[in-house]
């Protein structure tokens, strides 16, 4: 197995807020109905979290687990230990209707941090920041690319495909230039 290696060398920006390129992280996508046996401990086994509500994500250390649609969840690890999970997702669904699949490598992983890091989301995708709860994630369009993005520590986690990661860093860097702030 190659050496992983982030879309974008972890580039970063410094502006009225900081962005920074964070992967590579492991990423699975898991297709369940929410009605199948075995989901939420297959969940647990795989990142120690819960099943998040409907837009939410749960978030401990390293681990996630997001809502993503009715059937879909997207869970959030360290990179290595995408295999570990798919096995355990694997051992707890056995003989159910489902699909995983570690999608790490097709993501590109951004942070945007500071007070004003919702000003720099704000300029691209159609969200009201006022209404976004602390747990919520949110699918939606930055400029004209699909991603994802939620509330942690002091700043946002936005994912992306990777084949847009650098027109998404430019995005990003160029809304959060000092003197575009919104106030």
């Amino acid at each position: 197995m190659s050496n992983p290696v982030s879309a974008l060398g972890h580039a970063s920006f410094d502006g009225f807020a900081k962005i920074s390129e964070i992967g590579p992280l492991g990423m699975i996508t898991l297709r369940a109905k929410p009605d199948v046996k075995g989901l939420a401990k297959a969940v647990k086994a795989a990142v120690g979290l819960g099943l998040p509500a409907q837009r939410q994500i749960e978030v401990a250390g390293d681990n996630a687990v997001a809502w993503m649609s009715p059937d879909e969840y997207l869970l959030v690890l360290p990179y290595d230990q995408t295999g570990a999970a798919m096995a355990a997702i694997d051992k707890a669904l056995k003989g159910e209707h489902y699909l995983a699949v570690v999608v790490s490598d097709a993501r590109a992983v951004f942070r945007v941090q500071g007070g004003k890091a919702d000003q720099v989301i704000a300029k691209l995708a159609p969200v009201d920041f006022a209404k976004l709860g602390p747990k919520e994630i949110r699918r939606t369009r930055t400029a004209q690319v699909a991603a994802a993005f939620w509330a942690q520590d002091d700043g946002y986690t936005l994912v992306c495909f990777r084949s847009v990661a650098s027109y998404v860093m430019g995005l990003l860097s160029h809304s959060a230039m000092a003197g575009s702030e919104l106030d």
